[in-house]
């Protein structure tokens, strides 16, 4: 079980946890409010890479949830650009299978991107890609076989939409490591990249920390390897079904934000 009275900090997912698609899922202003009148710092860690984290300051004003600073939001595509800026010379060409959010980043970060076939290429991003075709599929693995380095900003299979659960950019992963025959690293959860940016942000401990996510699989297994304490939501990827026959498992489980609230203010 969560003990509340320790928690100085939280890291927060937000499909599945905060919204579904353009849908806010109940109780997200209520825990905004909740962690602004206790100084509570927290952070927002995603492994979509498709927005960038001014995109998400935006989503959220829009769902009535104001003050957010883009230094709170930690994605899978900034830690991918991160990664490049480590690993590679400042303009050199990386083919980019992904949204508009995670190449903007990774132009930004002072990378020449393109879509084709260049043997200039020295890696190949994938994230999720809402306009993916076969001709991007072909070019990508032509690139990977050619000797690119094959990085995924995160492999989580589905991802959670108001009308159900969608190929997410695992999904495009998985068809290019069976292309190419090459498995690719990744940026996302639950990888120890995105957790230890977002606890840098926030300053403190990070046995004092909170992970609220919707998956077992990346959310609540790195974090509760990083050492946080862990609190899963059904109101995303995993099922009740799941969460109880799973072999990993959260301090606790709600059936969602009102239900988790409602425990942490009868503990504190």
């Amino acid at each position: 079980m969560i003990d509340f009275n320790r928690i100085s900090s939280v890291i927060m997912d937000m499909d599945g946890v905060l919204w579904r698609g353009d849908q806010p899922l109940a109780g997200i202003h209520d825990l905004f409010a909740f962690l602004h009148a206790r100084a509570i710092p927290f952070a927002l860690a995603t492994n979509n890479s498709r927005m960038t984290p001014a995109d998400y300051v935006e989503k959220l004003a829009k769902m009535g949830v104001a003050g957010i600073e883009e230094r709170q939001i930690v994605t899978s595509g900034t830690a991918t650009a991160a990664y490049v800026t480590r690993r590679y010379p400042y303009r050199s060409v990386i083919h980019v299978v992904g949204g508009d959010g995670l190449r903007k980043l990774i132009t930004d970060a002072g990378f020449e991107i393109t879509g084709e076939v260049d043997p200039r290429v020295v890696a190949v991003v994938v994230g999720i890609d809402f306009a993916l075709t076969y001709d991007k599929l072909k070019k990508a693995s032509l690139c990977v076989r050619a000797g690119a380095d094959f990085i995924a900003t995160n492999t989580d299979a589905t991802f959670p939409t108001p009308d159900g659960l969608v190929p997410g950019a695992g999904s495009i992963v998985a068809a290019l490591q069976t292309a190419t025959g090459k498995s690719p690293i990744s940026m996302g959860k639950p990888g120890r990249a995105m957790f230890d940016a977002a606890l840098e942000s926030l300053g403190i401990s990070v046995e004092r920390t909170l992970m609220i996510g919707d998956r077992l699989d990346t959310d609540i297994a790195g974090a509760a390897e990083v050492g946080m304490q862990t609190a899963l939501v059904l109101t995303g990827v995993t099922s009740p079904a799941e969460a109880e026959k799973a072999n990993i498992q959260a301090d606790s489980t709600f059936t969602g934000l009102p239900a988790l609230l409602a425990v942490w203010k009868a503990t504190v």
